[in-house]
């Protein structure tokens, strides 16, 4: 367990050390209580939901005993450009100590050297800054933690959106840059603001060229369904079309909140293409370091969910079979993999359009060993949620930290939280939105009557 340090306020032997001098973490939960399932918004709050979670637990026993990570594993998720929402959630799990407000005015703490920190993905998007947030991780890296990124489906969107614009145009890719840039506006807005976004060999096109180049051509409409029908059904092809002008109108919305012109849209999404992808890119390292799944023992971890293909595979291959050649497929061909299976696990909501999960597949990771998924995705207001989805067990750890989102959602602040897994089996949810860090022990419930 986590050693408490004198300085310390008296805080549960399970949460870790938050020093004193950190007065804006007041309100973190200083006791931990055992996992309100009796909740909904802590978990499903009905018998019924009870009755699932032990049963996923039953069946997942029966091929063998949870298996722990060596070390304790921090599970932030969804930082959504906020920068110090990211590491004011670091000083909650008690991985650093920061010496000042800049994105690297921080050092690790014993803790936090031992510690695996997992990053659940959506980086970017919503704000206030795409740029800090990526300076603040970065530094981490420097730090010398021991950082796992994951891939997000905001994340992703950059590369399918980036990719539809400098791949040759087709009826497949061509509406997929306003399709998917338009959250991206914000970092693009910033990129202008802190490089010059002509100083470029190429010269960059005029403003209507731009446009051409942007914009999907007049008679897309009647080319995409027959290009689209190998890879999407006919109900989803006609989603696709009909959802398009509200994307098209979002988009120009977007550019105009911006005071960005079109060209100089154009330009920061080429400039990306070198910050991000470049040998010698400033954010190369983001992509290259970026995996879509993470196994630590008995837990998978991933930004979304699953589906019974990729339960196949990362039950019979491994999960390295994924991760190796997920952000190469998006480049190469972005409009086949943002609707595949591998994108499905950043995008999933088990919802009926997505990919299927059922007892096969859940079969297939309990086989493997996989008791449950720790996901982002999915905000909560209460911090975190244990659910069972198609019979798997899921933690939900994305706990509203940006404050864009927080506005929008009625939520006061900056947030802050995080989830924490330790050697012991202890399950720890620490949110600033809850008065007390929630204590989930697989073990003691198993076979529990309520």
């Amino acid at each position: 367990m986590v050693e408490i340090a004198p300085q310390q306020r008296d805080r549960s032997p399970l949460l870790p050390t938050v020093f004193d001098e950190l007065s804006e973490l007041d309100s973190l939960p200083s006791d931990c209580a055992r996992w309100p399932l009796d909740q909904a918004h802590s978990a499903g709050g009905t018998k019924t939901c009870l009755q699932r979670l032990q049963h996923s637990l039953r069946n997942a026993a029966t091929h063998g005993p949870w298996q722990w990570p060596q070390r304790p594993v921090v599970f932030v998720s969804d930082p959504h450009a906020d920068a110090e929402g990211f590491l004011r959630s670091l000083v909650a799990a008690g991985t650093i100590v920061r010496h000042g407000s800049g994105t690297d005015a921080f050092e690790l703490t014993e803790f936090g050297r031992s510690a695996e920190i997992i990053i659940g993905g959506d980086c970017l998007d919503k704000g206030p800054s795409n740029l800090d947030l990526l300076d603040a991780i970065a530094a981490l890296y420097d730090s010398g933690a021991d950082v796992h990124l994951l891939a997000g489906n905001h994340d992703i969107r950059l590369v399918v959106a980036l990719a539809a614009l400098s791949n040759p145009r087709s009826a497949l890719t061509e509406h997929l840059f306003v399709r998917m840039a338009r959250k991206a506006i914000p970092l693009f807005r910033e990129v202008c603001e802190r490089y010059d976004v002509f100083d470029t060999q190429h010269p960059i096109p005029s403003e209507s060229e731009c446009r051409d180049r942007v914009y999907p051509g007049a008679q897309w409409n009647e080319r995409f369904p027959g290009a689209a029908a190998p890879y999407l059904s006919p109900e989803a092809i006609a989603s696709e079309c009909w959802k398009l002008t509200a994307k098209i109108a979002s988009f120009d919305a977007e550019v105009a909140k911006s005071g960005l012109t079109l060209r100089q849209v154009y330009a920061a999404a080429m400039l990306c293409q070198t910050l991000f992808f470049a040998e010698n890119g400033a954010y190369r390292w983001f992509y290259d370091r970026m995996d879509v799944m993470k196994r630590s023992g008995s837990i998978l971890f991933i930004h979304a969910g699953l589906c019974d293909s990729l339960c196949e595979i990362v039950s019979q291959d491994g999960l390295e079979t994924v991760n190796s050649r997920f952000i190469d497929e998006a480049r190469a061909e972005p409009f086949a993999f943002y609707f595949g299976k591998v994108a499905n696990l950043v995008r999933t909501k088990y919802r009926p359009t997505d990919r299927e999960l059922t007892s096969k597949g859940v079969q297939s990771l309990h086989r493997a060993g996989l008791k449950m998924v720790v996901q982002g995705h999915v905000n909560n207001h209460a911090g975190q949620r244990l659910l069972v989805k198609s019979g798997l067990l899921h933690l939900e750890g994305d706990v509203t930290l940006d404050r864009a989102s927080r506005s929008l959602e009625g939520l006061p602040g900056i947030g802050v939280g995080a989830t924490l897994i330790y050697p012991s089996g202890d399950v720890v949810g620490l949110s600033t939105d809850f008065p007390k860090a929630k204590l989930f022990q697989p073990d003691s419930l198993l076979w529990e009557n309520r």
